[in-house]
């Protein structure tokens, strides 16, 4: 959040970006991030701006109706308040003009995560004079990026996410051993039960697919159309849970209901060779001080399922941010197939690494770890993520 002790580190980014402000806009929540940076409390209606110059106060634009949820904003700042769209206008004429901003647009609508502006509003600020850039890399610098005690609560949802994905299987095997039938959305249970226990937090899922059922990415069981799981399919589980006001942990495991095939076994080998070439780009940057792209990372884990023949079922990014606040997340995604990430992966940032296949009607397999970019480090988390296929119910 914007503050009058966060101000010096805005400004020397500010600075460094060769910047003469951020410009950020609201209106009815179209921009969570500038409600965020300006520490809004409650909903606004009309719109605002607020200006954080590379020297000087910030100023707020306000209007006359809404000034509750400014009780943060300093006292000390000024915070102009409107009636008209003359005023607005005005004011926002008078704080850009001749100067060049930084909004959440993207040329192109590249990179979406950060394109939050409406277009109109860019021309408004246009017309006021000034020259309008991207925010992107301000996004991942002052917004995405985690504290060191943020990050120590990552770990330790990780290793909790991780251990409730084995008890998991695990009562699948156990179930299956015994003769009884076990189904997707009681796993499903058994995983927010487990959450509970440890006290970390999700917002939906987890998605616990068998089968043809893994070929879609964004499947959830449900008790209402109950799927039985069985010996000789592969069990995907995708699981996210947080310590409450913490960074996610987001992982996926998978597993083989009796011995795999050599079908399984070829599409989990491009997996999970794909996650580590990845990992091996960025670890091998990250460790040098060299830069980064998601891009690259996404590049380097495509060729690879490409080159075993199944790039066409790859369909998604390689990544996606997990911010500070949020699990898909506003800071870098490992991304050159859906959208142009272009951004730089600074240290701060956290992000998942999660390459899949998805051959409708058959099979789906995907395997996700997380990332954390530290200063000359690459975290991955869990420590111990998963290299092969999980077999329970064999002979």
């Amino acid at each position: 959040m914007l503050t009058p002790d966060t101000l010096p580190t805005f400004q020397r980014a500010l600075r460094e970006a060769s910047l003469d402000g951020w410009l950020l806009f609201d209106f009815r929540g179209t921009n969570p991030i500038a409600a965020t940076l300006a520490g809004l409390d409650g909903f606004v209606s009309r719109r605002i701006f607020v200006w954080v110059p590379t020297q000087g106060t910030p100023v707020a634009i306000t209007h006359a109706i809404e000034q509750l949820p400014w009780h943060r904003w300093p006292v000390a700042w000024r915070k102009e308040v409107y009636s008209s769209w003359r005023a607005l206008e005005g004011y926002v004429r008078d704080l850009v003009g001749g100067k060049r901003v930084a909004m959440e647009y993207s040329p192109g609508d590249a990179v979406p995560y950060v394109d939050r502006v409406p277009a109109g509003v860019v021309e408004l600020v246009r017309a006021a004079g000034a020259e309008v850039v991207t925010s992107g890399e301000l996004i991942s610098r002052l917004y995405a990026v985690w504290t060191p005690a943020q990050l120590a609560s990552h770990r330790q949802a990780a290793r909790v996410v991780a251990d409730v994905a084995r008890d998991a299987f695990a009562f699948v095997d156990e179930r299956l051993r015994a003769g009884a039938a076990v189904h997707e959305h009681e796993v499903q249970a058994r995983i927010r039960d487990g959450f509970t226990r440890a006290g970390l937090e999700t917002d939906h899922g987890p998605n616990v697919s068998a089968g043809a059922n893994a070929a879609n990415p964004h499947y959830e069981p449900s008790a209402d159309a109950p799927r039985r799981i069985a010996t000789g399919e592969l069990l995907l589980i995708d699981l996210w849970a947080h310590e409450p006001g913490n960074p996610y942990a987001d992982q996926t495991w998978m597993a083989s209901v009796g011995a795999p095939n050599e079908r399984a076994v070829r599409v989990w080998t491009a997996v999970r060779d794909a996650r580590d070439a990845a990992i091996a780009l960025l670890r091998e940057r990250v460790n040098a001080g060299a830069p980064v792209r998601g891009g690259e990372a996404d590049d380097a884990a495509r060729a690879v399922i490409e080159s075993a023949g199944y790039g066409q079922y790859f369909t998604h990014r390689t990544g996606h941010s997990i911010d500070a606040r949020d699990l898909h997340g506003s800071g870098p995604h490992l991304d050159n197939l859906e959208t142009r990430e272009e951004r730089l992966l600074l240290p701060g940032v956290g992000f998942s690494i999660e390459p899949g296949v998805y051959i409708p009607g058959e099979i789906g397999v995907r395997s996700e770890v997380n990332a954390y970019v530290g200063e000359g480090e690459l975290v991955i988390t869990p420590d111990d993520y998963q290299r092969d296929l999980i077999v329970i119910a064999g002979a």
